[in-house]
């Protein structure tokens, strides 16, 4: 099946909706990063201590499962409508985590939570078709922002209502953000129905030849994946190792550092626009290197400005990478992006699930310094595999 030609009647993006888009896709992302500085509050709640190491677990894995089987569907279902009907359920899955008696539920809504929060990366690419090709850069950057401020404040939101009103409150206080969120789209957006007559399964079927005969896919996404492995690792304990002596920290400290690493993430555009003009390359190396040294901060510096030095290194690293690995891998195939995007961002969220998953069963057996050790060695494993020779490409095949 022959690629699409792009919809003659693609609307122009105003600015006010570019900034809607920011917004929302800000709004989207964050639900899934609400739990972390609420770990140590929840475990408490209920009484069960598998409630840190599954609920940020569970989360990122409903979420990579919504990037493989959702994401996709932006390329055969009318955008807005799907935009709309995603925040939607995702208030629904809100309401069952915030009324949920027990862990089992708790995990379900998790899942839920996760799978429906890949909103986000719906309306990234939507943006990308609605912006001119002289603009297309600058609004994907834009929606990227709003992306990116969302997980940083997200954890800032989330530890200040914990601690003042409980972690239930958080998510009660999500249900109407999620709903206004949906009716800012349903008003902002305009109507988009792709060319395409793909059908679902032709398209999930792509992904396995694209995959497989893409390896700077395959390397980049594996390489970001162990990069967001070590970052997860450092937010799921992060609210733990506050709690220990001696610094005797709650969740509202837990949630400040949000704030902390968004002094990194500031630098993220610098790096994009390095690796525009020198190539992506060396600033993944550079991700990594500042990543692994984030750790051994974490390692040697145990106190209060050791938590606050590496976390903004730590911050800088994972996202100068991300971005540089999404330039590499939006530039294989323009024409399919939705496609790259998905197995790009899912394999990144399975290792950060990984990640959650490994750092809270180190914590339970090594505490802190096993999980700098957990947290380094996954960073030198990304700078290894950056690193490594490349191998020559297989044949292009057509993945339509």
């Amino acid at each position: 099946m022959t690629a699409p030609a792009a919809s003659p009647s693609t609307p122009a993006l105003s600015r006010a909706t570019l900034y809607a888009m920011a917004l929302a896709s800000g709004l989207g992302v964050a639900n899934i990063y609400y739990n972390q500085p609420m770990l140590g509050v929840m475990s408490h709640d209920l009484a069960d201590p598998k409630v840190a190491s599954l609920i940020p677990t569970l989360t990122q894995l409903g979420y990579a499962a919504g990037l493989l089987f959702l994401l996709p569907l932006g390329d055969m279902l009318e955008r807005r409508r799907l935009i709309v009907v995603q925040f939607l359920v995702l208030a629904l899955a809100l309401c069952l985590a915030a009324l949920a008696p027990g862990l089992a539920t708790l995990a379900l809504a998790s899942v839920l939570v996760g799978a429906a929060a890949t909103v986000a990366q719906q309306i990234v690419p939507y943006a990308a078709i609605l912006a001119p090709p002289s603009q297309r850069g600058a609004a994907i950057g834009t929606v990227m922002s709003g992306l990116l401020t969302g997980i940083l404040l997200s954890r800032t939101l989330a530890g200040l209502v914990s601690s003042m009103a409980g972690w239930r409150m958080m998510f009660w206080l999500a249900v109407p953000l999620t709903l206004l969120t949906a009716l800012l789209m349903q008003r902002r957006l305009p109507a988009h129905r792709p060319a395409s007559q793909w059908g679902y399964g032709q398209l999930l079927g792509s992904l396995y030849h694209l995959w497989r005969r893409e390896p700077v896919l395959r390397r980049s996404a594996m390489t970001q994946s162990m990069l967001f492995a070590s970052f997860s690792a450092f937010w799921t304990v992060l609210s733990l190792r506050l709690a220990q002596s001696p610094l005797h920290l709650g969740a509202a400290a837990a949630g400040l550092f949000g704030i902390v690493g968004a002094v990194g993430v500031t630098m993220a555009p610098v790096a994009g626009r390095i690796a525009d003009r020198r190539g992506p390359a060396p600033v993944i190396a550079v991700g990594a290197l500042v990543t692994l040294l984030a750790w051994l901060v974490f390692a040697f510096c145990p106190g209060l400005s050791g938590l606050v030095a590496g976390v903004i290194l730590l911050d800088f690293g994972v996202q100068i990478a991300m971005v540089s690995h999404q330039h590499l891998v939006y530039g294989l195939h323009p024409e399919y992006k939705s496609r790259l995007n998905t197995l790009y961002m899912t394999t990144m969220f399975v290792g950060g699930a990984a990640g959650s998953a490994l750092a809270a069963a180190v914590w339970r057996h090594a505490a802190w310094p096993g999980v700098t050790m957990l947290g380094g060695s996954l960073a030198l494993m990304a700078l290894l595999s950056h690193l490594r020779p490349r191998s020559a490409a297989m044949p292009a095949v057509d993945v339509h």
